[in-house]
């Protein structure tokens, strides 16, 4: 079995976000739930996925696929599967992306794991152990897909007030992809937030050993 090849470079140092990074990713990033009329190019929905491809996997797998919706006949095919409260939420998106694990995402190791070729056939028998690896990192990679989002300086809404099953046979009816979040997309309305609610403090999440 081949290892990873090292680097024939090094990475730039690591450097620390300013503050108004920090805010825009973190400490001021809000679920949006109304959106304003101003149209999201082809050109910044590609960007997002520019972005969060980057971002690492398990075993380099990429099981996040992504369907973005913007005509009125596409997001109403979502509407109807989604929870009576969200509705609102997403008829106001500009676009809805539809986020989905890909359960054999594996077919592309070849291309994404090179030096590890027998792992396309490792996990083609190995159904649970595939599957545990598509929704783990497809849940992972959701979440970098948000943080892209929000650096690209649009706002984002996800859910999981959906009928997964109802979504799936709608768009995804071989099987192969499982919807797994959400995602409306856009840029803000007036008031378009929440009041924060309160988070965990250090405390209360964090031990020492």
């Amino acid at each position: 079995m081949m290892s990873a090849p090292l680097a024939e470079t090094l990475p730039q140092p690591l450097s620390r976000l300013d503050e108004a990074g920090l805010a825009t990713l973190f400490t001021q990033a809000r679920t949006a739930n109304s959106f304003a009329g101003t149209p999201v190019s082809d050109e910044e929905l590609r960007g997002i996925w520019e972005l969060a491809r980057w971002a690492p996997t398990e075993t380099n797998s990429q099981p996040l696929r992504v369907l973005y919706l913007r005509t009125p006949e596409g997001r109403a095919r979502v509407l109807k599967h989604l929870a009576e409260g969200n509705r609102p939420k997403s008829a106001s998106a500009p676009v809805i992306a539809v986020l989905a694990a890909d359960t054999r995402f594996h077919e592309h190791l070849p291309e994404v794991l090179p030096y590890r070729p027998e792992a396309r056939e490792i996990f083609e028998t190995a159904t649970e152990k595939r599957e545990s690896v598509a929704d783990y990192n497809s849940a992972l990679q959701a979440g970098y897909f948000i943080l892209a989002v929000r650096a690209l300086g649009l706002a984002a809404g996800p859910m999981k007030g959906f009928h997964a099953a109802g979504l799936d046979a709608e768009f995804f009816p071989d099987g192969r992809l499982r919807s797994t979040l959400v995602v409306n997309l856009g840029h803000p309305s007036e008031r378009p937030w929440f009041q924060r609610l309160p988070r965990l403090e250090h405390e209360q999440v964090i031990t020492w050993a």
